[in-house]
This record gives structure tokens, sequence and C-alpha cells, in this order.
């Protein structure tokens, strides 16, 4: 489903104890940084919806002046490891001057106007997918004893997001003011407790038949908690390829860009995590 209400994934910083990592090492600064998937936003015909116009490229840059400030030595992106070399390849053509973004079909893709625009910026040698398989569909969750709660959890948060995409196709909105409006913590936090916490007053059901999740081995007494589990498991491979590619490259300020869903959940396992300190992306999102 286009838009923020089909996605899949700041807060304030937290200072975190260093113990549990190597002794005297300061903690990795990890900014998540939640997006829309700003490919499933266009719609032909509606230039506000389309990030390659003079226009929306503008704002585009105001947001990578911002996110430069952060200094990040690697950028982290929703794509999997399976697609490293492609990306790769389409990466040096584009740090190259070779690369048109617009004859791409997902060139609108905020992996490249972000990602790409931000790496090339700061001679970043790569650019890293740290995606995991497992994405789905909030719907499957579709029965059981108190579905009722879930399913006005979700309204609730339908009639708060709807707006957000609204203001950005209709033109009242700039791209900074849409990314503030998807990182603020009411934002983060209604979302992450629709997916992560709500469903596990659901009990007694079922899911809807999906690719991704096998059903073998889900216990429909606590049909809720197993839906929670599918979309944390995958949160878990993401956090497991962003510290793995940090202990592979040593890089000490990370920016990982990622589906607003995911966001929350990857807050508080980066939170518990002593090596990593979680960075605030407001102050690097601008003021326009």
């Amino acid at each position: 489903m286009p838009g923020l209400l089909g996605l899949a994934a700041c807060a304030t910083t937290q200072h975190q104890p260093v113990a549990g990592g190597p002794a005297g090492v300061a903690p990795v600064s990890v900014l998540l940084l939640g997006c829309s998937h700003l490919a499933q936003l266009y719609k032909a015909g509606n230039a506000n919806s389309d990030v390659l116009t003079p226009k929306r490229q503008a704002e585009l840059g105001a947001v990578l002046d911002g996110l430069q400030r952060y200094r990040p030595d690697g950028i982290l992106v929703e794509a999997l490891p399976e697609r490293q070399a492609a990306l790769d390849s389409l990466y040096q053509l584009y740090r190259q001057g070779r690369l048109d973004l617009s004859t791409l079909p997902d060139g609108r893709s905020e992996v490249y106007q972000l990602g790409f625009a931000l790496g090339k910026r700061l001679g970043l040698a790569r650019i890293h997918c740290v995606n995991a398989p497992g994405g789905t569909s909030q719907s499957i969750l579709h029965e059981g004893q108190n579905i009722e709660i879930y399913q006005q959890a979700t309204a609730r948060w339908r009639a708060v997001a709807a707006p957000f995409d609204q203001q950005l196709l209709d033109g009242s909105h700039t791209l900074p003011q849409y990314l503030r409006t998807l990182n603020a913590p009411a934002t983060v936090q209604q979302l992450h407790a629709l997916v992560y916490r709500t469903p596990a007053r659901v009990t007694h059901g079922t899911l809807k038949t999906d690719p991704m999740v096998d059903a073998a081995f889900l216990n429909p007494q606590y049909v809720g908690a197993e839906f929670i589990s599918v979309f944390y498991n995958r949160d878990l491979k993401v956090y497991s390829n962003i510290v793995t590619t940090q202990l592979a490259t040593h890089q000490t300020r990370q920016l990982v860009l990622m589906g607003v869903r995911h966001v929350g959940s990857l807050q508080g396992i980066f939170r518990d995590d002593p090596a990593y300190r979680i960075v605030e992306a407001a102050p690097y999102l601008g003021r326009n």
C-alpha cells in the first residue's frame, strides 16, 4: 500500500553506559530516520508527489544539508543484503555522474534520493544494505478475541496518518516538514504501539494466510503475540545486519534509513545495547 498508511518502519538522544562494550571505546552513534517509501508516494499527474521535480529536489537538498551536519560515516538502507553488489554498481555510477536516477524504475526511492545523494556528498565508498526478509501487512491480524481493540487502534492511526500524506500531495507541506512529522516522537510511539503492543490483547484467532508467515508454528491462543513476533523477528535481523556491518567497517556514526514502522522497535533494541547511543533526528531535519 503506497504512502505512510502502508509502511512496514526519532527519539531523544539516549546517553547510554558503555558497560558490555569494549573497554574504553565510545558507543557508536545511530540516527534512525523513519522514511516513507517515496517511490510509492508518486502519483502520475501530481507534481507534488514527485521527488524528481525541481521543487521537491530543492527540498531534498535541504534535508541533505541537515543530515550532512550529522556527518555519518555509514549510511544503511532498507534493501536486502543480497542486493549489495547491484547497489554497489549503481552507486559507483552515481558517484561518477553516470547514473540518471530518473531512468531507474524505483529512482524516486529514498535509497537513492537520500542514501546515494548523501553518500556522494560525504565521499562514502559504499551504501550498506541492512534490510531483512519478512515484510508483510498489518491486516493479517483480522480475527480473535478483543480484535475490536486492534481495529479501533488501527482506525485511530489511519485518522492521524492520512493527513501526513495528503499535506504532501496537496503541496501544503514540504519534504522536510513531512519527515519531521513522520519522525516526531508521538508519531513513532503511536505506530509502535499499534504494531508491537496493542495486538498482544488479541487472542484465540488466526492470521490471514501469508507467504512470509509459517502458520505451522503459530499458536492460535496467542495470535496477537504471534503477529507481533513476525514483525519483531524481522527487526532483530535488521539490527543484526546493522551491528555486524559496524563490526566489519568500524563505523562510529551510522545513519539508518528505514520505514517508520521499524523505528520505535529498533530504538528499543538499540536503547538496550550499551555499545550504541541513539541520536535524535529532529535537529538534523531543519525547520522549513
